[in-house]
């Protein structure tokens, strides 16, 4: 067992009270929008979006379009993964040896750990096993656990940022960081969130200890990321990944950052290499809605049907471009272990299906999803919460008590309505999101099959 306090029934309280005071505040569907994942019915067939019409938590608080761990949280010892119908589909994942050396990751997050205090190093370390993986969620004010990059020295920070480094690839911690910067370009917008809005509010959290042999990984989250890495000998699982933010492109200390040109463009190419037929298929609806993402946060156990078409009907070369779009989510780990991702779905891609709800233009906002049995991958822009004219937050900030950078109203519409938080969608605000269904995510897969074969 690991030194970390135990999660207290306080302390879980202390989270829920966040969502449920932008319950009462916002809204419930506004508390749907802010999580970037669609609320209502865990069963895609109900809707075009695979979410409720009235965008409405089909369990209020901590419910199934919650916005985090709530009274419902789905426990670590209860997680079942993404699947079709409710139940995991078996012998998708085995414990092998992937050529690909995690010497480095290993070493890098030990460095992190041993330049940071005891205190903050036993605030910040988990079991393995421990609920802390599903205890994550992309909205600013919500209350973390762990290592706050703002509250370490420069010499910390730079060591977590080797970590992640080592973890990602050179466009995903690129990508990362931007996010980081767009964040802080929100709050000084708003005029709000000193502590939320900026570069400093992502936190570090660590289940198990860093080894080349046994199991372990680490999160890294904040406003509009939250990456879950485990690591199991030389195997690497990194989902749900989610990475989003609003604006997408604006100038920040003088540097021009513009965010998802590759998610975006990918999409679009994936789409339009389709026959007139095929897209019939595809495509649900013309009319996009503020939200429609369903496997965001919360949704770890979520119950989702294929639907679009399967890359069994396309092309050899619909079918590169269907790999192409998967490469760019995959791409933001190292380049290793994401080479070793996309065999895996490549031994799936007759059974992985492209699904688009929206306009196809360049600067159309839409909404798209790649799905199969080893991988979900969903794009959504969405409307705008707090930046743009349309945002229902302008540059005096939230109303008092609301979480900063939050809606203050009801939406005018409903995923799939067209209407949405703030109005009409837009591509300067992006919600994505890459899970491994089955049980595969946060590793949990493979962490049973290594307690079950005793590795």
């Amino acid at each position: 067992m690991n030194a970390h306090r135990p999660r207290t029934p306080a302390a879980e309280r202390t989270r829920r009270w966040f969502m449920n005071r932008s319950l009462l505040l916002g809204g419930a569907a506004a508390v749907a929008s802010m999580t970037g994942c669609s609320a209502g019915s865990s069963d895609a067939t109900d809707s075009a979006s695979g979410a409720a019409q009235s965008g409405m938590p089909s369990g209020g608080p901590g419910g199934a379009g919650g916005m985090g761990p709530g009274a419902t949280e789905v426990k670590y010892a209860d997680f079942k993964g993404v699947t079709t119908d409710g139940k995991a589909v078996d012998d998708l994942f085995s414990i092998h040896s992937t050529g690909v050396s995690t010497d480095a990751v290993v070493k890098a997050a030990q460095a992190f750990l041993d330049g940071l205090s005891a205190k903050v190093r036993r605030a910040s370390v988990f079991d393995v096993d421990d609920d802390e993986w599903l205890a994550w969620s992309n909205v600013d004010g919500y209350e973390r656990e762990g290592a706050r990059m703002g509250d370490l020295t420069d010499k910390q920070r730079n060591l977590g940022y080797a970590l992640l480094g080592t973890a990602l690839s050179a466009d995903g911690l690129t990508q990362t960081r931007n996010i980081m910067k767009l964040n802080a370009f929100l709050g000084d917008y708003n005029g709000g969130g000193k502590e939320t809005l900026t570069e400093g509010h992502y936190y570090f959290t660590f289940m198990g200890t860093p080894s080349t042999t046994k199991p372990w990984g680490f999160q890294y989250e904040g406003h509009h990321v939250a990456i879950n890495y485990f690591v199991l000998g030389d195997q690497v699982v990194m989902s749900p990944t989610f990475m989003g933010s609003e604006p997408t492109s604006a100038t920040y200390n003088g540097e021009k950052i513009t965010l998802f040109k590759p998610e975006t463009k990918a999409g679009l190419e994936m789409l339009r290499s389709l026959t007139p037929a095929q897209r019939k298929k595809v495509i649900s609806v013309d009319e996009k809605g503020g939200t429609d993402m369903v496997a965001g946060v919360g949704q770890d156990n979520l119950k989702l049907a294929y639907q679009g078409l399967a890359a069994k009907e396309f092309t050899s070369a619909q079918r590169q471009k269907l790999l192409d779009l998967v490469g760019v989510y995959v791409g933001y780990m190292d380049d290793g272990h994401a080479s070793v991702k996309m065999t895996e779905v490549e031994e799936h891609l007759d059974d992985t299906h492209f699904y688009w709800i929206g306009e196809t233009k360049d600067s159309s906002a839409f909404y798209y999803r790649v799905h199969s049995p080893v991988v979900l991958i969903e794009y959504d822009a969405q409307s705008p919460l707090a930046y743009g004219e349309n945002a229902q937050m302008g540059a005096g900030g939230p109303p008092s008590g609301m979480p900063s950078g939050q809606p203050s109203g009801m939406p005018s519409g409903g995923p799939g309505g067209g209407g949405g938080m703030g109005g009409t969608p837009t591509q300067q605000h992006i919600h994505t999101i890459i899970r491994t269904p089955n049980g595969g995510d946060y590793g949990v897969d493979l962490l049973k099959l290594h307690l079950e074969t005793d590795h």
